[in-house]
């Protein structure tokens, strides 16, 4: 029977509270929502949990919203999901990187960084053992500051493939500067 009713009417009953109404928004919408996700993500997980957000969204908010086209409604709450993931990755991955830095500082005593080369030498050492696609994404990463975005399309990549590679290059080097640290 909902099936049959336009978007317009939908609204109004889930307004309403209308547990059907809401299902059926659910069923029309879900599949292109989750398409829209999967294309910026890249992964299905995180795809579906930013739709299941989405639609989380419009259930706890159907009496405040100001609904006026559905459709469009839906997908551009799905975008601000989207964006709003990708920056807290962003985020994550340079707090992760504060953190990895943060470590080697502090694992080092005060008369140990005068020995800045001995660190120097072990990131080199480090950056040896990385698949050469993974050394330069880092490489232009962290030494020569380029963004997400540019070093993909220098190099080719997807931007969720650039930070692939820096977060394989962080472990890396965090796990090897770790053992490194226990020899000294």
């Amino acid at each position: 029977m909902y099936q049959h009713f336009t978007d317009e009417q939908l609204v109004d009953l889930l307004q309403q509270g209308n547990a059907r109404a809401f299902e059926e928004i659910y069923a029309r919408y879900w599949y292109r929502l989750f398409g829209i996700a999967f294309q910026e993500t890249g992964t299905r997980e995180e795809a579906e949990e930013l739709v299941q957000d989405v639609f989380e969204n419009l259930w706890h908010k159907r009496e405040d919203s100001f609904i006026r086209h559905l459709k469009a409604y839906l997908v551009v709450s799905m975008k601000h999901r989207i964006t709003n993931y990708i920056k807290s990755c962003i985020t994550q991955r340079k707090y992760q990187e504060y953190l990895i830095l943060n470590e080697i500082r502090q694992s080092y005593g005060t008369e140990e960084i005068v020995r800045f080369e001995d660190l120097s030498r072990a990131v080199d050492e480090v950056m040896k053992k990385l698949p050469e696609k993974t050394c330069e994404v880092f490489r232009l990463s962290r030494f020569e500051n380029q963004s997400v975005k540019d070093i993909a399309e220098r190099l080719s990549l997807s931007e969720k493939g650039v930070e692939y590679h820096i977060t394989q290059s962080l472990k890396v080097l965090k796990d090897q500067l770790r053992v490194y640290n226990s020899d000294h």
